[in-house]
């Protein structure tokens, strides 16, 4: 078998699905079924449709895997096989877009763990760099209090899950933290004035310009990356810009399935709210 599939068509834009096997915690995760469609045939059809809405966008995965090459090929995707010794699912997506006959402007890591990533999310951050000038675009929602006072609860237990942002006026991050951001003071009477809370939280998903993917690649980690375990920090510790793009709060809030109690919990998701597969 070549180590490379057939090349996606050429495209401005290309969405990249890194999906590898050995996951110590749920190995072969991207085969697993939830509620009758496995894990990547989930992410791969919201890739489809977000593709479908950018206009001039491709999908590829990228796997280290020909089982999960086979299973994606079934399902009519372009697939490129990439080295199985990279790190991050950013790296797999580089290494697939350099794989491409044409070097695609916009590169968007959908990560294939990730099924419940609306298609307009995806859209709308390749929508937001192809009109501004940032390196990166990143989603972000707004949290009631209520909201606000849940992630508060998670974070008494797991502090190092969960991310938020500050944002500029103009949308641009600020920062990045594990921390909640901002410290808010007489909150209690900000209660009472509105509804929302002023902390944003991050939806780990990244659209990058070619040339910021192929910077991040060549860069040393951070300072405060490496503190925080954020790799978007990278980009603001050496001055480029990221555009938040606000979304609605996910109404399905798994971000991730790593272990067998979160494709129960994301089952369970699908029984209480419907299914978000498209079509």
């Amino acid at each position: 078998m070549n180590s490379t599939r057939d090349a996606a068509a050429a495209a401005a834009d290309l969405i990249v699905i890194p999906a590898r096997y050995g996951s110590t915690r749920l190995p072969g995760k991207p085969l697993v079924p939830i509620a009758g469609r496995t894990l990547l045939e989930r992410v791969l059809a919201n890739a489809v449709e977000a593709a479908r809405l950018a206009g001039e966008c491709a999908v590829i995965v990228a796997t280290d895997d020909t089982r999960i090459a086979d299973h994606a090929e079934a399902l009519g995707a372009q697939t490129v096989l990439t080295d199985p010794t990279l790190d991050s699912g950013s790296a797999r997506a580089r290494a697939a877009a350099h794989r491409q006959a044409s070097l695609p402007e916009r590169v968007v890591c959908l990560q294939g763990d990730a099924p419940f990533i609306a298609p307009q999310v995806v859209a709308r951050m390749i929508e937001t760099l192809r009109q501004g000038d940032a390196d990166v675009a990143t989603p972000v929602y707004p949290l009631d209090w209520d909201r606000l006072d849940r992630l508060r609860a998670h974070k008494r237990t797991t502090p190092f899950s969960g991310t938020t942002c500050l944002r500029a006026a103009d949308g641009r991050a600020l920062w990045f933290s594990k921390r909640i951001l901002p410290a808010i003071r007489d909150e209690a009477v900000l209660r009472e004035r509105q509804a929302m809370s002023p902390v944003w939280q991050h939806l780990g998903l990244y659209a990058y310009t070619m040339q910021a993917l192929d910077w991040f690649a060549a860069a040393s980690p951070g300072t405060y990356e490496v503190l925080e375990g954020l790799e978007q920090l990278r980009f603001l510790e050496n001055g480029r810009a990221i555009a938040t793009v606000p979304v609605d709060p996910p109404e399905h809030a798994l971000s991730g399935i790593d272990t067998p109690a979160d494709v129960a919990l994301a089952e369970e998701a699908i029984a209480r709210l419907g299914d978000p597969f498209p079509g």
